[in-house]
């Protein structure tokens, strides 16, 4: 039984070590492979505009959901009594 033993850890610590360099070989080619494609390839992208805020529908029962939500964050102590009168005040609005 101990042999046995000795044999998977043995296993493990290979196979652990086997992963380390792989990944480490992985990561090298990769920064090689981004300097061979020179910095304007490489430079990072602009995000696209964030969408703007789409109001709710305007069903009664969509806004019902969403003050049960509102309610649910406030007892769960995620929001201040006057965040959510300012966000259920928003909601009524709309």
């Amino acid at each position: 039984m101990p042999g046995l033993l000795r044999g998977v850890a043995r296993t493990a610590v290979v196979a652990g070590t086997a992963t380390a360099v792989s990944n480490r070989v992985s990561r090298r080619q990769q920064g090689r492979w981004a300097a061979q494609q020179g910095p304007q390839e490489s430079a990072p992208q602009p995000a696209p505009p964030a969408a703007p805020f789409a109001p709710p529908p305007s069903d009664m029962t969509s806004k019902i959901e969403q003050l049960k939500q509102l309610g649910d964050l406030k007892s769960q102590g995620l929001l201040t009594d006057a965040e959510f009168e300012d966000q259920k005040r928003r909601l009524l609005a709309s």
